[in-house]
């Protein structure tokens, strides 16, 4: 009884943003789902110290060396060759652990592109010791790819998110502010726009132009903007005709100012609300275009080229597996988060 009466008497001193955060945070499985992705997604920026082919710091002959930064040839720790240093040679790891010598290997020793010539099996080989999760028909190690993989995955769709909700914020806002011949004309325009065959013109751009991800970033940008757009423009029809904005009107406020300083801050629900959403949509399509050969650039560590690899070689069964439970644990994090964000921002919910 106490605490019902604690929490009524400090409810009312609460901001809204304070109250929404309170009422997600009492969602436990979208609080832990943000705070275990944030933290995978930290780990994975560091992608070059968990797994690296290169040592972190070596010590050889009473002199330092940061192979994880600088490039050395073989000749530098007693080989015979100007090319750069394999750190997965025999030669050159009993180099490096004799006579006072030593070296910090990441904790998975493979980089993304690094291919194991010394595995003791044919590619793609199954989990060992060297490769926890095996290697892909390429000889490159798994988990490595993973990590990666889901690094470009995660930034991919949170730059495509970005984007697409400051075209969509931008374009809702004008059709719903100003409605009229404006709103028409755009409306127009969009059921034009969102009619064009988006993957028939990403087949045409990609036999066109060398793959890359900044490229696929912008023909993806072109049409992941409309549907976030029809909400805000709903938003911003319903916000124009409250009291504060006649009121605001009334006082000469300028329709910028109207728009950005009263208008949107009461019209970013579904922004917020389809964040998450927004994120797995990007990343199913950046996995899907990979699976199809249609993505980033090849030997560019992907989820989708994984998936490929697995449908290519059904007997390697941890390729397809691994890829598969990274994405569905990808995808089911964003999913709670979205559904907690839902919750916490749905105003009928206002016991916090």
């Amino acid at each position: 009884m106490g605490g019902t009466v604690a929490t009524a008497a400090v409810g009312p001193h609460l901001s809204p943003g304070r109250r929404a955060w309170l009422r997600f945070k009492r969602n436990r499985l979208g609080f832990w789902s943000l705070v275990l992705f944030g933290a995978i997604l930290v780990l994975s920026l560091f992608a070059e110290v968990i797994s690296n082919d290169r040592p972190l710091i070596v010590r050889y002959n009473g002199s330092f060396y940061f192979p994880i930064t600088t490039t050395y040839s073989e000749k530098t720790f007693g080989g015979d060759f100007e090319t750069a240093t394999d750190y997965l040679d025999p030669f050159i790891r009993e180099q490096l652990s004799k006579g006072g010598n030593w070296a910090v290997y990441s904790p998975n020793p493979y980089g993304s592109k690094t291919i194991n010539y010394f595995a003791k099996e044919p590619n793609p080989s199954r989990p060992t010791r060297d490769n926890l999760l095996g290697t892909d028909d390429r000889g490159r190690d798994l988990l490595a790819q993973l990590i990666y993989g889901f690094r470009l995955s995660v930034l991919f769709a949170l730059a495509l998110t970005a984007i697409g909700i400051l075209i969509g914020v931008v374009t809702g806002a004008i059709q719903g502010f100003f409605a009229g011949k404006t709103d028409l004309a755009f409306q127009r325009f969009i059921e034009i726009w969102d009619s064009m065959p988006e993957l028939y013109l990403l087949i045409i751009f990609s036999a066109i132009f060398a793959p890359s991800v900044a490229l696929l970033l912008v023909l993806l940008s072109l049409f992941g903007w409309m549907g976030l757009s029809q909400y805000v423009r709903a938003e911003f029809l319903r916000n124009r005709q409250m009291e504060y904005v006649k009121a605001a009107r009334a006082l000469g406020v300028g329709n910028g100012r109207i728009m950005w300083r009263h208008i949107l801050p009461n019209s970013m629900t579904p922004v917020i609300t389809f964040l998450p959403f927004r994120m797995s949509g990007a990343i199913l399509a950046l996995t899907s275009l990979d699976f199809l050969g249609l993505g980033v650039p090849p030997g560019t560590p992907s989820l989708g080229e994984l998936l490929s690899q697995g449908k290519n070689n059904i007997d390697a069964w941890w390729i397809s597996l691994s890829t598969f439970a990274v994405l569905v644990i990808t995808l089911l994090l964003l999913t709670f988060m979205g559904d907690a964000l839902r919750d916490a921002l749905d105003p009928r919910k206002a016991d916090v």
